[in-house]
């Protein structure tokens, strides 16, 4: 811990991550159980990304655009959890401030673009039921593209707007952080500035963004509903609907997790703190180890060719052996 009063302001050098309190007899546990989250995420991710990738029969609208979830789910969870496993197997919670705001900066990046790329894929949902016959047409290799990039831009745009924030603070307090990971609304805590900009940057944030974001596809579902109900027979209803399945788990992974990450300090006096620590973490641990296996398992073109992979690998080393 650095040493300040409430009137000697220091430029911080490192953060020390103190963990989840209350659950410090528990961190074997957590390593464990974090480290095959993470690695169930690592394996399943790399995995959609190399088969969308090396099979031109899935370089389609919807899969360019879960391979894009795929790279954000990677970026948030290797932005994260490694930390938190130093943390919890070997007690090294030391993070120097540039590497906090390198981990800041692309937690936003993931966070931000997660939800761009969701409103995306409903918008993508949206055009290949509503209006097949220009599916082509309006979601061309370019035009995604440009969505990929638009994505990216707004999201390193919120997210460098953070760090900026940050790096305005002058500290004379501690440099204890009661997290596994950098969040900014933590170091700003730290504090003894004035952090009302930072809440209000939030706010606006979560507004124009994140609500924005889901807004736009909630009306994107509610348009795709009112076309699915007027197909003339039940079958070709539950077919249209079947093609949104993974999609819509999928968003209500991520905006669940989130709910919980983002409200869950407003019930301490209800809930113990270690169960909201822990469910806070749930936005970066459940989407990126879920989305894929959600895929896997619901889209039958990933799954086939999942499985040709894993029979050839075998086939190779059955030869070799």
């Amino acid at each position: 811990m650095m040493p300040a009063d409430n009137h000697t302001f220091f430029a911080p050098e490192i953060f020390i991550l103190t963990g989840i309190p209350g659950t410090e007899e528990s961190y074997v546990w957590l390593f464990f159980t974090f480290c095959l989250m993470y690695l169930t995420a690592l394996v399943g991710n790399t995995l959609l990304l190399f088969i969308i990738a090396t099979e031109r029969s899935l370089h389609e609208p919807m899969y360019l655009f879960l391979s894009m979830l795929a790279a954000a789910d990677l970026l948030l969870s290797t932005t994260t959890v490694p930390k938190m496993l130093d943390l919890f197997w070997f007690r090294k919670g030391e993070i120097s401030f540039a590497a906090c705001l390198t981990q800041m900066f692309f937690i936003y990046v993931s966070f931000t673009s997660e939800s761009g790329i969701l409103l995306a894929m409903a918008f993508d949902r949206y055009v290949a039921i509503c209006n097949p016959l220009r599916y082509t047409t309006l979601l061309s290799k370019p035009v995604i593209g440009k969505i990929g990039l638009a994505v990216l831009t707004r999201s390193v745009g919120i997210s460098f707007a953070y760090i900026l924030l940050v790096t305005r603070l002058k500290f004379c307090r501690t440099n204890l952080l009661p997290q596994t990971y950098c969040q900014e609304w933590a170091v700003a805590q730290l504090a003894c500035d004035d952090i009302a900009d930072h809440f209000w940057y939030g706010v606006a944030v979560a507004i124009l963004a994140d609500g924005l974001d889901t807004a736009l596809i909630a009306a994107s579902y509610l348009l795709i509903l009112r076309a699915v109900f007027r197909l003339p027979s039940r079958g070709a209803r539950l077919k249209a609907l079947r093609t949104c399945n993974s999609h819509i788990s999928v968003i209500l992974i991520f905006y669940t997790t989130a709910f919980f990450s983002y409200y869950a300090h407003q019930y301490v006096h209800i809930i113990p703190g270690y169960i909201l620590n822990l469910l806070a973490h749930s936005q970066l641990l459940l989407p990126p180890m879920l989305d894929p296996i959600i895929y896997g398992v619901t889209s039958k073109a990933i799954l086939k060719h999942a499985i040709h992979l894993f029979y050839r690998s075998y086939r190779r080393m059955s030869l070799k052996g």
